[in-house]
């Protein structure tokens, strides 16, 4: 059966959210469809308000409603302590643990050569920047080839710009392959509390 226009229209956007395939596309559609029209309208409403209104924090890079997040603007963390994360997903995965301290740089998104993503297209020299009044950055990629890749590369950069920083990994509990953002509280927390220094 063909759907009216818009009503296709409506199934193709759903499917360009990641794992979303047809049939939930549709599901989603058709639940959109029977709601009340003013039920509907704040849906739509809360998604323009979030595209306006959320931004990159200008010194981390997560999001925020205002120029600096609200890690960032804080007077109770330590701001010497950087913990280096992929997007601002893994900063909420961590906060979630209760047990960090320190504030964060976002790199958005990681080395990969397969998608043609250099280190130039990352946060990496506003990192370089801010390791200038760090006394150790944590590096948290997730646990792929592209994390190692990008660990290993921001390792030799900080070791060439800052000698003597203190430069660490997330340890033990994320396997091969690991999203850092699907990781549970637990994992994650074992494996911040054991990072290891990743350069002599």
């Amino acid at each position: 059966m063909k759907y009216p226009e818009s009503l296709n229209h409506l199934i193709e956007r759903i499917r360009q959210l990641p794992g979303v395939g047809e049939k939930t596309a549709e599901r989603y559609a058709f639940a959109l469809y029977e709601m009340e029209k003013e039920d509907a309208v704040k849906f739509a409403k809360s998604i323009v308000d979030m595209k306006n209104k959320v931004q990159a924090c200008s010194i981390c890079g997560n999001m925020a409603e205002q120029e600096r997040c609200s890690i960032c603007s804080s007077k109770q963390r330590d701001h010497t302590k950087i913990l280096v994360v992929q997007s601002p997903k893994d900063i909420i995965a961590i906060e979630n643990m209760g047990e960090y301290d320190g504030v964060y740089h976002v790199l958005n998104g990681l080395i990969s050569a397969s998608k043609g993503i250099l280190p130039e297209d990352l946060r990496i020299k506003e990192l370089l920047v801010r390791a200038k009044e760090a006394s150790e950055i944590i590096l948290a990629m997730s646990a792929t080839l592209d994390g190692e890749t990008t660990s290993l590369y921001l390792t030799k950069v900080l070791d060439k710009e800052y000698p003597h920083l203190l430069v660490t990994r997330i340890a033990h509990g994320l396997p091969s392959g690991a999203m850092l953002d699907y990781a549970d509280e637990i994992t994650l927390s074992h494996a911040l509390a054991e990072r290891r220094k990743v350069k002599e």
